[in-house]
């Protein structure tokens, strides 16, 4: 039993930190759902906060810098000099004798004058402490830099808005596709049952022998067609939740229930007065994107223009330093000696045989192709959302000429089984009139999905997002 409470404990932690999925979305409700969670759009959003951070280095490179180093030495054999012995000849007044010097020098062995004399210069062992302050005071591409901190930041967010339109419309595309292998599941199941108790009643009617074995062959190839239809849409469904499931951002194999349904969603997005309106194509994420690219080629000239100019920075470092033959230097009598220094750094660029002009060159080269890469990108853009515009009218025409195709073929399709049952019509004609009205039934779910999708697409090209 003293197990129980350590159980529950470990219970409650793993619930606490799973991911709150969902158990129903409506598509708004999936749309928003996956811009908190799809792994993209927090990518996206993680760039942001990244460029935020590098923003902040840059212009902290033009801030004090204090940096401190601590450097301990401990000589296993130190470093022998050598000196000359008539450096110490007596007639120089520098000693009395040289074998004076030679009770100083390292071995004390006595040299000839003419010969060199070993002798070891400072302590064993050494302490340096020092602290240095840095400020730089002019620097052109330091400007620069925080120039382009400011423009990356904005391409981050650009890139986040188009991120997000992206999975907009995936979550679109992802949630009609369920949808669609949901009513064409639905439909075909409805369809075989009829058929199948059509087939029941004409079996009854052969085995009778008031009909031929031939019509019943053909209901048993319709309805053999039908079912292999049907185990496929079932197995498109299951594909088709699980890039739903990915699309949002939860595990594949989530169990979500769809909220709204194709017809509902078809009806919404039937809207043309989105054809006639009149789009600013300088207010789209590419077009936005394409400035950026000219902003920051701008920037990068200016970067090799400033490369020219002369660098001022500004130091002051202090410090201390101790020397002893034993480790000593947490002793209170040791001695330190303490040292000090201000001045100036200035980089003046003088002579660089033609390669600051050269980079500044192609700077320049890559800013004129950024500017016809802008002006191709307004065009195109133009282009589609004309074309985006086209498909969309299509598809909504479409729509109403496949809703009407449905209820004629629906009209059809009952008139010739009437006939056939009352032994007017035949079994080929009955099929062809089934078969005509299973193709309207799926091009009716096809043409609700193309009014989503190509909506879903102008509203991405256009960056005009709509609630559903």
């Amino acid at each position: 039993m003293k197990y129980i409470p350590n159980l529950f404990f470990l219970l409650f932690f793993i619930t606490g930190f799973a991911q709150d999925i969902p158990s129903s979305l409506s598509l708004q409700e999936a749309i928003d759902y996956a811009l908190k969670n799809n792994r993209q759009a927090k990518n996206a959003a993680r760039d942001i906060e990244a460029a935020k951070q590098q923003k902040w280095e840059t212009t902290a490179t033009g801030l004090p810098q204090i940096n401190a180093n601590v450097n301990y030495q401990n000589f296993l054999k130190q470093q022998v000099s050598l000196l000359p012995n008539a450096a110490f000849d007596n007639r120089q007044g520098i000693i009395d004798t040289v074998e004076e010097f030679f009770n100083l020098s390292a071995n004390g062995s006595p040299q000839p004058l003419d010969g060199f004399t070993e002798i070891i210069f400072g302590t064993k062992q050494n302490v340096n402490a020092s602290a240095s302050l840095s400020q730089l005071l002019f620097d052109g591409s330091y400007l620069v830099g925080l120039q382009s901190a400011k423009v990356f930041l904005e391409i981050s967010k650009n890139a986040k808005d188009k991120t997000d339109l992206e999975v907009r419309e995936s979550v679109i595309n992802a949630y009609g596709n369920v949808l669609l292998a949901q009513e064409s599941v639905i439909i075909l199941e409805k369809n075989i049952s009829v058929l199948q108790k059509n087939l029941d009643e004409t079996t009854k009617i052969f085995e009778n022998g008031l009909e031929e074995e031939e019509s019943v062959e053909q209901l048993q190839i319709t309805l053999a067609n039908l079912q292999s239809n049907l185990n496929n849409s079932k197995r498109l469904s299951g594909i088709a939740y699980q890039m739903f499931n990915i699309a949002i951002g939860v595990d594949y194999n989530a169990n979500i229930a769809l909220t709204d349904n194709l017809e509902s969603l078809t009806e919404k997005n039937i809207s043309l007065d989105v054809i006639v309106e009149e789009n600013d194509v300088t207010s789209t994420v590419e077009y936005k994107i394409a400035a950026n690219d000219k902003e920051s080629k701008a920037l990068l000239l200016k970067l090799e223009k400033s490369k020219a100019l002369p660098r001022l920075s500004a130091f002051l470092n202090g410090g201390y330093l101790g020397f002893s033959d034993q480790f000593t230097f947490f002793d209170s009598d040791q001695r330190w000696a303490g040292f000090s220094a201000f001045g100036f750094n200035l980089d003046i660029p003088i002579f660089s045989s033609g390669m600051r002009s050269a980079a500044t060159q192609r700077a320049r080269i890559n800013l004129e192709k950024a500017k016809d890469d802008l002006t191709e990108t307004e065009q195109l853009l133009n282009l589609q959302i004309q074309t985006a515009k086209s498909n969309y009218k299509f598809a909504s025409e479409d729509y109403f000429n496949k809703k009407r195709n449905l209820e004629l073929a629906e009209r059809i399709a009952q008139k010739n089984e009437t006939k056939f049952f009352e032994g007017i019509g035949s079994s080929f004609e009955l099929r062809q009139a089934q078969t005509q009205l299973y193709d309207a039934q799926q091009q009716i779910l096809q043409t609700m999905l193309d009014v989503i999708n190509t909506k879903a697409e102008l509203e991405t090209i256009t960056n005009t997002p709509s609630k559903f």
